[in-house]
């Protein structure tokens, strides 16, 4: 491929730990100093968009300002999701003064990682039971891996994974078309021998025999196998499936049900104050829908994120004339055969219903496990590689792990976690031990306001703001026995990704030190890597 040399700036330009957004014609580039060196990869996150540039610089790591990909500047290579492609890399020369890049004649915005194909001489097979976002990442993983072998994947579901984060967000708004959803196309597939049984669930697991049965009767063996079959959405017990109007929100099918539904519907229910139940309500308001959530809480997210949270988080639903009926239970549904009309709550009050959405948190999928070590929620138990049993892996909504920073065991149900294990579980299945240390962030957005969250507290002794939530422009820090364990943000993208960053690092300052930091960030972070400080200055 034919390359020309471009000159983009000049070196006095751009400051050690800086980045820059430059263009050669209609491509953006970004371009990073690290010490005397120059970086040049493409400016955009392969994930949504997001402009890098925006982003946090980390040694010749760039964390993405949106979701908290990560890149390798050296090589442009992905090595965080929720990405899955890599980046272009262009060559950097300097000289006299200017930075010069090699441009090819045709640039793209993304490339496939390396990836390894199947070899027939190769027996092994690996099976991945689920198709979620563990799944599909442990696939892909396994072929960057070079593993030459069957990769089959088992899945429930009737298509091949989808972003299942968008379901309750932009497809239910009705700003995503369905061909946006698919994570990658069918070619994908084949063109990396990547084996899918849809529509298909697992009946039982033989550890000592390596045999997956499914519950069509089919029996595969494996070499090794990933159980990656995430949650399960609870139910409520005087609830119907003959009920036409009542729906879950887990599957793409869940959410066309629910679109088909809403284009007729006046009022609408939501039943829990749950990140999905919340998204929905958002989402269906913005559809012209009327809408009531009802909840026992006595503030959405208060266990989650805080008081201070989740009221702001009610008050931008409010603004948006979301009802809401908190400290509430729903005692029964007033139902005429197969539809339902009304709620009903413990109080004798009734909200009348024309579509009702059930968002009361989900249940690991293990119902088909026996002989594994179970947590009483009935997660499995993982060690540090996420191993459950020889030649077994977990990843995902299933997986109770242990926190590499404080040895608790966890369970996370978040999208980016399920890929992050799904791409370390594949990996020690291909014979790299690697533990799982990862950072875990998630996003939830309500009427285009977007928190983001990184770290994890399951509970805290303090809560410090800075900034101010009811402008939805601050940062919060969840402290437990004096050490920050999670940072939530809005509006403050870039600085929630540094703080993911320091969690990473292992370099967290002790909360006493939280007030110099915006005043004097550069004396606090000295013996920190000096891009990760620029990047804030």
């Amino acid at each position: 491929m034919s390359t020309q040399q471009v000159k983009v700036a000049s070196f006095s330009d751009i400051q050690s730990g800086e980045m820059k957004e430059v263009a050669v014609g209609e491509t953006k580039i970004l371009l990073a100093r690290v010490g005397d060196e120059c970086f040049a990869v493409g400016a955009n996150c392969p994930h949504y968009g997001a402009p890098l540039v925006e982003g946090t610089l980390s040694g010749t790591r760039v964390v993405c300002p949106w979701h908290q990909s990560c890149f390798d500047l050296k090589t442009g290579n992905f090595e965080e999701p929720p990405a899955f492609d890599s980046l272009p890399k262009y060559d950097v020369t300097i000289e006299n003064g200017g930075i010069f890049l090699q441009m090819p004649e045709k640039p793209t915005d993304r490339r496939l990682p390396a990836m390894s194909k199947r070899n027939p001489a190769d027996e092994r097979v690996f099976v991945i039971l689920g198709g979620g976002a563990a799944g599909y990442m442990a696939a892909q993983t396994l072929r960057e891996e070079g593993f030459t072998g069957r990769v089959l994947m088992v899945s429930s579901d009737d298509r091949l994974p989808y972003d299942r984060p968008n379901l309750s967000k932009d497809y239910l708004q009705g700003h995503a078309e369905p061909a946006w959803m698919p994570l990658r196309p069918e070619e994908f597939y084949d063109e990396h021998d990547i084996e899918f049984r849809l529509g298909e669930a697992a009946a039982d697991v033989n550890v000592e025999a390596k045999e997956l049965t499914l519950k069509s009767g089919e029996v595969l063996k494996y070499d090794s196998l990933l159980i990656a079959t995430g949650g399960v959405p609870r139910t409520l017990p005087f609830s119907s499936p003959d009920y036409e109007n009542v729906f879950l929100l887990r599957s793409f099918a869940d959410t066309d049900r629910i679109i088909a539904a809403a284009g007729d519907a006046a009022n609408v229910v939501v039943i829990g104050a749950s990140f999905i139940g919340m998204e929905a309500a958002s989402s269906l308001r913005i559809r012209g829908c009327q809408v009531t959530v009802v909840s026992p809480d006595r503030v959405p997210f208060e266990k989650t994120l805080g008081a201070e949270i989740g009221t702001l988080l009610q008050t931008i639903h409010e603004q948006h004339s979301v009802k809401f009926e908190l400290g509430s239970h729903v005692k029964a549904f007033d139902a005429s055969d197969t539809k339902v009309n009304a709620v009903v709550l413990e109080n004798g009050e009734s909200i009348d219903a024309d579509v009702v959405i059930v968002g009361i948190g989900v249940s690991p999928s293990t119902e088909f496990l026996s002989g594994f070590e179970l947590h009483k929620d009935g997660g499995v138990i993982a060690d540090a590689h996420l191993q459950i049993a020889p030649d077994v892996y977990a990843a995902g909504d299933i997986a109770h792990f242990p926190d590499s920073r404080t040895g608790e065991l966890t369970r996370i149900e978040h999208w980016r976690t399920a890929m992050q294990q799904g791409r370390i579980a594949a990996r020690n299945m291909a014979g790299r031990a690697t533990p799982f240390t990862a950072v875990p962030f998630f996003w939830t957005t309500h009427f285009g306001s977007t928190l983001n969250y990184v770290g994890h507290a399951v509970d805290w002794d303090r809560l410090i703001f800075q900034g101010d939530v009811s402008k939805q422009d601050f940062l919060a820090f969840y402290i437990k026995d004096h050490r920050i364990l999670a940072v939530a943000g809005m509006n403050r993208d870039r600085d929630v990704a540094f703080w993911g960053e320091l969690i990473r690092l292992n370099r967290v300052p002790p909360p006493s030190q939280l007030d110099a930091v915006d005043a004097n960030r550069s004396k606090l972070f000295a013996s920190l890597p000096a891009s990760l400080v620029a990047s804030l200055l």
